[in-house]
């Protein structure tokens, strides 16, 4: 057996270096349960009512870690006759987790929120939820939300969790769950406004990023003509009074095709190769300029796809129909996407191409005929999908824009995911490890 580790994290703040081994208890000695209620999302609503009630999927998707309820959109429960059964130990107090109990994902099972502002406001936990209360005042407010965030804790958590499709966790595997914390609670202290100014950094980074994301969706809308118009309501200086734009039909600016896919699927003799093919989740990953890197396919595999050449323009045209995106690689496209080659440079900037197909995913959304669970945009509605262009030199100066615009948003995406990533390390380093805790 190994040395047992010492409940001392990598990282400690200089006054507390001195301050000894962190203090373990189990959960149950910590914290009691609560009941919860088990309204469903039509039983709530956004406008009106006396209590509010916190929804697993909230937790999931929106709710901050430390939960303020004046900074958060939470929905009242229906009606009286609900509101009258609810006990009055259910309703939460600062301080309380409240974590959700089901999720088909291993690494949301059991996230959980702290309320840290209820602004004297009556909030309850519902659906697919556990209530869990101190017994004790040994955890600060706001350090409990984090300390249940540390990857000793979560490690647990997903340990404890059970299920096949959809996993779970209950209030007595919780009870089970290890905790270390230091016994000063300014330490806790310390721990708690460090990382939740760091929390503030990334949110205020975050709203950047949806600005200039506004800011460039907003640019466009001007930067082209509206539906029945000729004329865009935004132009740059030297093309002011130059007249109307023209109207083209795809098909006669580009020569468009459709991917393919070898049957069957999976074939070691068409699949596994080094010849990567473009996938939409590749896209979403990389946005304008992609390099696919999740599926490839052989020589053979490849004779009986579509080979594109590095910088060609492709749409995905079934699932999110409408993405446009250049490879950033010679790479095979399957029959979900659609290229345009032999694009007339003479006639249309390849970059204004691209955004003109930003701007009309909205129209192709509307356009794409129906099959099965996707839409499903044909090279038929490609063809004629018509396209207005202004003279060269002006598609150069709009496309040059918005690529500038794009470049400051990516700039902006990487410093968020920055201090994302060094909150992620500092948090390894801030508690102590999974190995030291539950040993």
């Amino acid at each position: 057996m190994g040395e047992k580790q010492a409940l001392i994290p990598r990282l400690r703040f200089p006054e507390f270096r001195n301050a000894g081994e962190w203090a373990k208890a189990g959960m149950s000695d910590l914290y009691g349960f609560y009941p919860t209620n088990t309204l469903s999302r039509d039983k709530l609503n956004y406008t009106k009512g006396d209590v509010k009630n916190i929804h697993y999927g909230d937790i999931h998707t929106k709710f901050a870690t430390l939960f303020d309820v004046a900074n958060e959109v939470v929905p009242f429960i229906n009606g009286t006759e609900s509101v009258e059964r609810i006990r009055a130990e259910s309703y939460c107090i600062e301080g309380d987790l409240v974590f959700a109990d089901a999720s088909e994902d291993m690494e949301d099972v059991g996230k959980s929120i702290e309320i840290v502002n209820t602004c004297n406001e009556k909030i309850v936990s519902g659906l697919h939820t556990i209530l869990a209360r101190q017994l004790t005042n040994h955890l600060v407010i706001r350090f409990g939300g984090y300390l249940f965030k540390s990857g000793a804790i979560r490690e647990q958590i997903k340990k404890e969790a059970q299920g096949a499709k959809v996993l779970g966790i209950s209030s007595g595997r919780l009870s089970r769950i290890k905790i270390c914390y230091p016994s000063d609670r300014e330490e806790q202290q310390k721990i708690a406004d460090c990382l939740s100014s760091l929390d503030a950094r990334i949110a205020a980074q975050a709203e950047k990023v949806d600005a200039l994301k506004t800011h460039k969706k907003g640019l466009m809308q001007q930067l082209f003509p509206r539906e029945g118009e000729t004329v865009p309501r935004l132009r740059f200086p030297e093309f002011q009074g130059r007249g109307e734009w023209k109207t083209n039909q795809l098909q006669d600016l580009s020569k468009i095709i459709r991917g393919a896919s070898p049957r069957p699927r999976n074939d070691p003799k068409f699949y596994g190769g080094d010849i990567p093919r473009l996938m939409g989740q590749d896209v979403s990953r990389d946005g304008k300029w992609v390099t696919p890197c999740i599926d490839f396919l052989t020589k053979e595999g490849a004779k009986l796809s579509r080979l594109c050449e590095k910088g060609t323009l492709t749409i995905i045209c079934s699932g999110d129909v409408g993405i446009p995106s250049f490879l950033a690689v010679d790479a095979c496209i399957h029959d979900g996407f659609i290229a345009l080659i032999d694009i007339d440079i003479h006639r249309i900037d390849v970059n204004y191409l691209y955004y003109c197909l930003i701007n009309l995913q909205r129209v192709f959304n509307s356009s794409a005929t129906h099959g099965g669970i996707y839409n499903n945009l044909t090279t038929t509605i490609l063809k004629e999908f018509s396209i207005r262009l202004p003279c060269l030199e002006e598609q150069h100066m709009i496309a040059n824009c918005l690529s500038s615009l794009d470049a400051l948003v990516s700039a902006h995406i990487e410093k968020l995911d920055a201090l994302k990533t060094h909150k992620k390390g500092l948090m390894q380093q801030l508690f102590p490890s999974v190995e030291a805790v539950v040993s």
